[in-house]
């Protein structure tokens, strides 16, 4: 089969024939229908997330065809169509898993970092760690639910019942919980690189209630606000905009240093916190709502062999919604 290649963090991917892959225990193999570009693949591409399996298929927003069952699997059969994400596999029996915080196992294998992922025309996943998909949305559509819209879902839940949201950095992921949290009843401010006007109408569009700079203060203070932006410089913006009693969250896998702040930014009983990976309840609850809302993802599709290019407009900024890889047998 066909694969883009991670030999070295830091170096583009290459394309080459590979062995197709077999399943294994609890395994199925999959024929890759599509693959979302997430700022996660990002990260590991470009060295900033330590110790990927070398050499690395990256990618874990993977929408997928079942073409063999493994010994033991009987969940999923041939032929269906499911998505694979971030979370691969968790051991089941340490103290995480046992109390339904499995994103937080210490032994967690992940999709397209410690384990091959979707830049790939097969795959192989645990068909536990696989989720059904809704079928009113295509392969392109589908494809950024399964990480922005899993992590960004999250990531909404931990702001509680906030009624005013800032959202900052509006990508991929931004893009879905703001519908989401819109369709919830709640007042969304969205915040982009400072003189961003393109993306800040396509927040409009999507009906925030506001879109501005990361440099400019809303004109309501936040009860809460995501950050999706790996930029740590953002957080003491937040802060600074959200109420007293109030959550920032830390939506991404990695961000920049974090700079000093006054104390009184944190005082007054805020919140600060982080989001780590996801677990299968938050798939199946987010596949739930999405099609309630119903979530719309806007997609910018690539081939197979563009993976680099893709990843280059992430990087730049470039891009308006999700880059979705959508392979074809050649």
């Amino acid at each position: 089969m066909r694969a883009m290649i991670l030999d070295h963090p830091g170096n583009p991917l290459s394309l080459r024939g590979c062995p197709m892959p077999q399943p294994g225990v609890r395994q199925v193999q999959l024929q890759v229908l599509a693959c979302a570009v997430c700022r996660t693949d990002l990260h590991v591409a470009d060295g900033e997330l330590p110790d990927p399996k070398l050499p690395l298929i990256i990618g874990h927003e993977i929408v997928g065809r079942v073409t063999r069952v493994g010994p033991g699997a009987s969940l999923l059969a041939i032929g269906q169509r499911v998505g694979v994400p971030w979370l691969g596999w968790t051991c089941g029996e340490c103290s995480y898993c046992v109390s339904g915080h499995e994103n937080l196992c210490p032994k967690a294998r992940f999709t397209g970092y410690t384990l091959d992922g979707g830049y790939a025309e097969f795959t192989v996943a645990d068909e536990r760690y696989c989720v059904p998909l809704p079928e009113s949305y295509s392969d392109a559509e589908a494809a950024p639910l399964l990480c922005a819209g899993l992590i960004g879902y999250r990531s909404l839940a931990r702001t509680g019942d906030a009624k005013r949201l800032g959202i900052y950095g509006f990508g991929a992921a931004a893009h879905i919980v703001a519908q989401v949290a819109r369709y919830q009843g709640r007042s969304v401010f969205a915040f982009t690189r400072p003189g961003d006007h393109e993306a800040q109408q396509f927040a409009k569009a999507l009906g925030v209630d506001w879109a501005g700079g990361s440099d400019e203060r809303p004109p309501e203070e936040l009860d809460a606000a995501i950050i999706f932006a790996p930029v740590g410089a953002l957080v003491p913006a937040a802060l600074a905009a959200v109420r007293p009693g109030g959550t920032v969250v830390c939506g991404g896998i990695h961000m920049s240093d974090i700079p000093s702040f006054r104390y009184d930014l944190l005082w007054g009983e805020r919140t600060l916190c982080s989001i780590a990976n996801l677990t299968r309840k938050d798939a199946a609850e987010f596949m739930a709502i999405a099609p309630k809302v119903p979530v719309h993802s806007t997609t910018q599709p690539f081939e197979l062999e563009q993976a680099n290019e893709a990843l280059a407009h992430l990087r730049s900024g470039q891009l308006r919604g999700a880059a979705v890889i959508m392979v074809k047998d050649k």
